[in-house]
């Protein structure tokens, strides 16, 4: 798969049309380096094949209405100014999170002259989740009588941030963190352009630096050129006279630098289904890797510990009750001792349950046992199960034909039932043990117990 730095003609590209690109050379250099043709832009290949429908909306110029979601620093609003200009239409951009209903007011005339021209717009909304219903409502008899090409740029889940009415009318389009071969070229470009980088500087990069600000970047284009840009500012001038940027420098930027990582978006949540399929799958390595990068990205302790506490009931369960246990005491510990010792515990936790034997009988049981008394009519408690504290309720033979099982063999009552008697008939079974870890046991058990008559 080609890079979209190759200016090869697979690219669509009008660049004979771009008009010359003034540089203002005090904005800071992510701002500087954005490219305005496709041919420099760079990753996002699996959307620039030919057959691709991007790839053939552009190249034919026939655009349609379309969301792009992604993480931030992938090029979602250098993507949207470059379809514009290489399809010929006048472009406008908002911004959800400075914008108002006014502005898109404002953006629906200047459409509707441009229109009146013969020229299509293309209205760009940056962070179009930060849109309210009503505000992402306004666009939508627009988006249907042509008056713009709608393209909206979100970091979040479409799915659950953009109105179903908006959604129906856009293609989505998923943009991917950039990988290290899209970084390392873009951070070379910035290297060696003289006239929009930093080429005219005479910067000299070891490779360990160099490697280490692709690594910082954490698939972010914008990340990477801003740590370039301070790492400039701090590099010192050899005998040569030329600046060098090594690794030392460079690590004294990182800090405590969190990796990309929105709590409550989907790169939370990614993560925290990441870590419990992995101990789900007895995945010792998988669990405490998305362990150890929930806590690098800034997430709470507490949480990660009530969630495994949850991971051993549904996964784990009877099949060794002694995980419980342990993911308890790993929650009291963070609770008690905090951190490093807490993470610590719940690690130790996260570990015993990905190794521990596996079981969902549990989960299964009250899963099915609830939908059950949501969905069927309030059955009475059989007469010989309800309590007779007063005389009346025993004169009413409350309880009366209770066994007491501690006074039968094996202190179990055969045939008693304990349903209510509408159900008896159904061959209700909610627990179905394993026959892995301590479930086998139960499982030979009740066996034994169900065998007994009367």
């Amino acid at each position: 798969m080609q890079d979209l730095f190759d200016s090869s003609p697979e690219h669509p590209s009008n660049d004979s049309d771009q008009p010359s690109v003034t540089v203002d050379m005090t904005a800071p250099l992510a701002a500087r380096m954005r490219p305005h043709k496709l041919a420099d832009y760079a990753g996002q290949n699996h959307l620039f094949e030919p057959g691709k429908p991007l790839y053939e909306a552009i190249n034919r110029g026939k655009l349609h209405s379309m969301l792009f979601w992604g993480p931030p620093g992938t090029g979602k609003t250098t993507l949207a100014r470059m379809i514009a200009a290489s399809c010929d239409c006048y472009f406008i951009a908002i911004s959800a999170v400075l914008g108002s209903v006014k502005d898109i007011r404002q953006a629906v005339e200047q459409a509707k002259l441009q229109k009146a021209k013969g020229k299509q717009t293309l209205l760009f909304v940056d962070e179009v989740h930060r849109f309210n219903k009503s505000q992402q409502d306004a666009f939508l008899p627009y988006v249907e009588d042509g008056t713009f090409i709608f393209i909206g740029a979100t970091t979040e889940n479409p799915s659950f941030e953009v109105n179903n009415a908006l959604l129906s009318r856009a293609r989505v389009y998923v943009l991917k963190s950039l990988d290290q071969d899209a970084l390392k070229n873009i951070l070379q470009r910035a290297l060696s352009d003289s006239e929009k980088g930093v080429g005219h500087l005479n910067i000299q990069t070891t490779q360990e630096a160099s490697e280490q600000l692709i690594s910082l970047a954490d698939g972010d284009a914008r990340r990477m050129l801003n740590f370039l840009e301070m790492a400039v500012d701090l590099a010192d001038k050899n005998a040569q006279g030329n600046l060098v940027i090594d690794k030392a420098v460079v690590l004294s930027l990182m800090g405590d630098k969190a990796r990309r990582f929105d709590k409550g978006g989907d790169a939370f949540y990614d993560q925290i289904s990441a870590l419990h399929k992995s101990v789900r799958g007895s995945n010792p390595d998988g669990a405490l890797y998305w362990f150890c990068r929930m806590l690098d990205g800034g997430c709470d302790p507490l949480y990660i510990a009530r969630r495994v506490v949850r991971m051993a009931s549904e996964d784990i369960g009877n099949a060794d009750p002694r995980g419980l246990q342990l993911a308890i005491n790993a929650w009291d510990v963070q609770q008690r001792l905090g951190s490093p010792e807490g993470e610590l515990a719940v690690a130790q936790a996260v570990i015993y349950l990905a190794v521990a034997p596996k079981s969902n009988a549990v989960y299964k049981a009250f899963n099915q046992c609830m939908k059950d008394v949501r969905t069927e009519p309030s059955y009475e408690v059989p007469i010989h199960l309800r309590n007779a504290p007063t005389k009346l309720m025993k004169e009413l033979e409350h309880g009366a034909a209770y066994r007491y099982d501690h006074d039968e063999p094996d202190a179990f009552a055969a045939g008693q039932t304990y349903l209510p008697e509408e159900k008896l008939g159904q061959g209700v079974n909610y627990y179905q043990a394993t026959e892995r870890g301590m479930e086998k046991q139960i499982v030979e058990k009740l066996i034994r117990l169900r065998a007994r008559k009367n």
